[in-house]
């Protein structure tokens, strides 16, 4: 028996192991993003693009060539070791093979490939490229078998990737360096722009500058100046019966107020409903050139109003101008007490204090109302988990500012309202 021969064989053969391997895990773990940028410069890394593109047909020749490659230095190891220890060959031969493959044909050649992906999916593509060619027929028997045991295994689950997966991907770049935290900032809010809807940005009737279609222009132009709006929504009779939008620039001439008629100034408005997407909502403003667009509720009547400022704030944050009121959503009294603005965003309540709770509105006073089930008024206070609420002032009917005081244990019982 030629005992170097069969050593050498398994040598080789183990070399091949391992270069399957790495294979394997190099083209599951590359980016082929990144694997893009450098086909621009590379044939072979094009190559590997391509090869990446159709990894069914990539997985089943890694997995044929790896297994056959396994077996065959299992089998010499065992006639091998036979013949050099006899009985006990056998036993010896599947511990000491199993480990050197597990060592040296798997765990590190997977380490290696997975620290430089695409380095080593570029070096592997000619490779790999002529055993897919020569393995094609058994890959074409198992990619059969495949779909047949998908079939009688089939998932109802998306295979699409969703937004929290997008948002895992940005965390992930930043981590390594790759954008600083202002891009990573814009990249969620651009996934998240999509699911927003109106309803969770607009402006509530309640806040509303508006003016009668009857309005004495001298009225008008008070408000004009008291608000600091450039646009102004005109109804006739009712708040829910909006008939146009006066632009500041129509409104006043070159020295004073134009001599033309609220009528013939107003532009007409863009109506739309409280659940219609944002984005929709960015074209159709994008459409017909429009600021503002009026929110309906479910009976036609007057929800609120979303401008394209409010929309684009969504993507890039607060816009601010030298007109903008500056508002502390959030103040610290001291370690334990805080002041919040009634109309500050729920979510955002919830994730600066750490507590988990749902509510239909979208501010946290609408939340204190829901806690109170009742119109809330000055002093009434709640507990809900670790923090104590209290209303400290009103502004129609609604909570204006609250009190949160965070107690030192959170009580067992569900909130109560006072």
């Amino acid at each position: 028996m030629n005992i170097p021969l069969y050593i050498a064989v398994m040598a080789v053969l183990l070399l091949m192991s391992a270069y399957f391997s790495a294979t394997e895990t190099a083209f599951s773990s590359l980016s082929k993003t990144r694997l893009k940028l450098i086909s621009e410069k590379s044939k072979k890394a094009a190559l590997a693009l391509k090869i990446s593109e159709d990894y069914d047909k990539l997985i089943s020749t890694v997995l044929i060539g790896n297994n056959i490659v396994n077996i065959s230095i299992a089998s010499l190891g065992t006639v091998l070791f036979v013949h050099l220890m006899g009985d006990i060959g056998a036993t010896l031969s599947t511990i000491i093979v199993t480990i050197v493959v597990l060592i040296f044909g798997e765990v590190c050649p997977k380490g290696i490939a997975k620290d430089r992906p695409e380095s080593f999916a570029v070096f592997s593509a000619p490779i790999i490229r002529v055993l897919i060619v020569l393995f094609s027929p058994l890959s074409f028997v198992l990619a059969q078998i495949k779909k047949l045991i998908s079939k009688l295994f089939r998932s109802d689950d998306s295979s699409s990737m969703v937004q929290e997966e997008l948002m895992m991907i940005v965390d992930e770049v930043e981590q390594e360096g790759g954008i600083d935290s202002e891009e990573s900032e814009l990249l969620h809010n651009a996934i998240a722009f999509s699911e927003l809807r109106a309803e969770d940005i607009l402006t509530h009737r309640v806040d509303l500058e508006a003016v009668s279609i009857d309005a004495d222009k001298k009225e008008i132009a008070h408000v004009f100046s008291e608000s600091k709006f450039s646009r102004l929504l005109v109804y006739e009779d009712t708040i829910d019966n909006i008939v146009g939008v006066i632009h500041q620039k129509d409104f006043y001439s070159e020295t004073s107020i134009t001599r033309r008629s609220v009528k013939d100034i107003m532009t007409p408005p863009v109506f739309i409903l409280k659940n219609e997407k944002i984005d929709d909502l960015l074209k159709k403003l994008q459409q017909t050139k429009s600021h503002i667009a009026v929110i309906l509720d479910e009976y036609g009547g007057t929800y609120g109003i979303v401008t394209m400022e409010d929309i684009l704030e969504e993507l890039v944050g607060d816009i601010w101008d030298e007109h903008d009121e500056v508002v502390e959503e959030c103040r610290e009294v001291d370690e334990s007490t805080f002041h919040i603005d009634g109309m500050m965003n729920f979510e955002d309540f919830c994730e600066q204090f750490d507590i988990e709770a749902e509510s239909q509105s979208i501010s946290i006073g609408g939340w204190a109302a829901e806690q109170l089930e009742k119109i809330p008024e000055k002093d009434d206070s709640f507990t809900f988990g670790k923090l104590n609420v209290k209303i400290a002032d009103t502004d129609n009917n609604r909570a204006s500012l609250l009190e949160i005081h965070i107690l030192e244990e959170a009580p067992e019982e569900e909130p109560v309202a006072e």
